[in-house]
């Protein structure tokens, strides 16, 4: 997906996280909200992080130790799960403490997985700002969902699972509607004779 020029969709534009690069992301992302545009982003758990694992887990449990030595309940606060954390880094890329910072981030949704209500709806990606696009083959990488799980997120094994019932069902639904579509290209071509009187007086008409 690529910016639209001279405006933006009344629609919300969902974004499949899966292999994208975070910052990059985040920057692409950040930069629709100012202009209006409504971003939904699933899969967060398969946004890919630059680097190697242990480096990435070692500048979060360094993040993790910030606090308020008066009192950490005021924060600030560190997000453990995948969503969350990428909204953070977006939120870093907004002013987000002026009212059109705060409306840009009212527009942004973020989800681990693919929930079932947006299941039958088209992902976009952005290929500026994928993996495979921008980073060296041979450079070391991980995902944002393996490092929030070893920093305290409880709920990748619950995402894979509902991942896995998702894809099952929409590879039933595939073959669904292929069966359908056979049944029906058949029943058109059995009647096909029948209806050629009626068809010579539509093509008189005009129709």
């Amino acid at each position: 997906m690529e910016a639209v020029k001279g405006g933006f969709k009344k629609k919300p534009i969902i974004i499949d996280g899966a292999g994208h690069l975070k910052g990059r992301l985040a920057a692409f992302v950040a930069k629709q909200l100012l202009l209006g545009q409504r971003i939904i982003v699933v899969r967060c758990d398969q946004i890919v992080c630059s680097g190697p694992y242990y480096r990435n887990q070692h500048i979060f449990l360094a993040y993790l130790r910030k606090r308020c030595n008066v009192n950490p309940k005021r924060g600030p606060f560190h997000f453990r799960s995948p969503a969350k954390m990428f909204y953070k880094c977006v939120r870093g890329m907004v002013p987000w403490k002026t009212q059109r910072g705060r409306k840009a981030m009212c527009m942004l949704h973020t989800y681990e997985g693919v929930p079932s209500s947006l299941s039958p709806y088209r992902k976009m990606v952005v290929p500026e700002v994928m993996r495979v696009v921008r980073s060296n083959p041979a450079a070391k990488f991980c995902y944002l969902g393996k490092v929030a799980h070893e920093v305290g997120w409880k709920y990748r094994s619950v995402v894979r699972r509902l991942e896995r019932r998702r894809l099952i069902k929409k590879r039933i639904g595939i073959v669904h509607k292929k069966h359908v579509a056979a049944f029906k290209n058949k029943a058109v071509r059995s009647v096909r004779k029948e209806l050629k009187p009626f068809q010579i007086i539509k093509a008189n008409y005009g129709y």
